[in-house]
C-alpha cells in the first residue's frame, strides 16, 4: 500500500497543516452527507493539533467525535483519553461536536465494549477522517505487540466494532477500534513526531509481521492510503 510522507520543520507547523488538512476534509464530508465523522487518538503527540483544529471554522455541530481507543477508566482519570480530548479538541469552535466516549460505566470491560459498539459513530460506514499515533514499540490504536486480541482487532473479515485489548505494554486493559473500523477511513493519517519514532517506522516498514510491528497493518493493507505527518 503506498502511503504519502508530509514532513515539517517543527510540531507547530504540522499541528496547522493537519487542522488545515483535517477541516477541509470535514468540510466536504458534510457538505457530500450533511454530518461528518472522526476518530482521534490518544498520548501527547496530538495536543498541538487537537488545540489548532479546535479553532477552526466549519458546522461542528455535524461533527461526531470519537476515539480510536481508549484505557478502561472513566473521564476524570488523569490517563483518560477522553479527559485529553475534552480538554484540548472539545474547545472553541470545536466544542459544538458531539462527542462519543469509548469508556462505559459498565460492570466489565466487555460489557462497555458491546455497549460502546452501539453507540459510536463509523460502526456502520466508513470514517470520514481517522487520526492514529504510533507507539515506539510499534503498536497503533491499541493493537500491542503481544496483545491478547491483536490478531482478531487486525482481521479486515471481521465486522467494524469496539474491542478489548490486554497486552504487557498497554498498562490498563484497553477499549479499540477494530482496524476494520478504521482502514478506510476518507482521510486516514498516522501523526508521528521526533527521530524516534520515524525510526521506529522505518523499521516497521522493513519488518516480517504485523504482530512484531502491528502499525504494518495500516501501511500494508488499509484500503485508504495513510498520510503520514512528521515532525522531528
Amino acid at each position: 500500500m503506498p502511503h504519502q510522507m508530509h514532513i515539517f520543520d517543527n510540531g507547530g507547523e504540522l499541528a496547522t497543516a493537519l487542522a488545515d488538512r483535517v477541516a477541509a476534509q470535514l468540510r466536504s464530508s458534510i457538505t457530500a452527507n450533511g454530518e461528518a465523522t472522526l476518530a482521534v487518538s490518544g498520548g501527547s503527540t496530538p495536543k498541538a493539533f487537537f488545540q489548532a483544529l479546535s479553532t477552526r471554522q466549519l458546522d461542528w455541530s455535524k461533527v461526531k467525535i470519537t476515539l480510536v481507543d481508549e484505557r478502561f477508566v472513566p473521564a476524570d482519570n488523569p490517563r483518560s483519553n477522553h479527559l485529553l480530548v475534552q480538554t484540548h479538541l472539545l474547545q472553541n469552535q470545536a466544542a459544538q461536536a458531539d462527542f462519543a466516549p469509548l469508556y462505559r460505566p459498565e460492570a466489565t470491560i466487555e460489557e462497555a465494549a458491546v455497549t460502546a459498539s452501539g453507540a459510536v459513530p463509523g460502526m456502520t460506514k466508513p470514517f470520514d477522517v481517522v487520526i492514529l499515533g504510533m507507539g515506539t514499540d510499534g503498536h497503533t490504536a491499541s493493537f500491542f505487540p503481544g496483545g491478547d486480541h491483536l490478531a482478531a482487532s487486525l482481521d479486515l473479515s471481521k465486522p467494524r466494532r469496539v474491542m478489548t485489548m490486554e497486552a504487557p505494554g498497554a498498562g490498563e486493559a484497553r477499549l479499540t477500534l477494530s482496524f476494520s473500523a478504521l482502514h478506510d477511513a476518507g482521510l486516514l493519517v498516522v501523526h508521528i513526531e521526533g527521530a524516534e519514532k520515524k525510526a521506529v517506522l522505518e523499521k516497521a516498514l522493513s519488518a516480517k509481521n504485523e504482530a512484531e510491528m502491528p502499525i504494518r497493518a495500516v501501511l500494508e493493507r488499509a484500503a485508504t492510503a495513510p498520510d503520514i505527518f512528521w515532525a522531528p
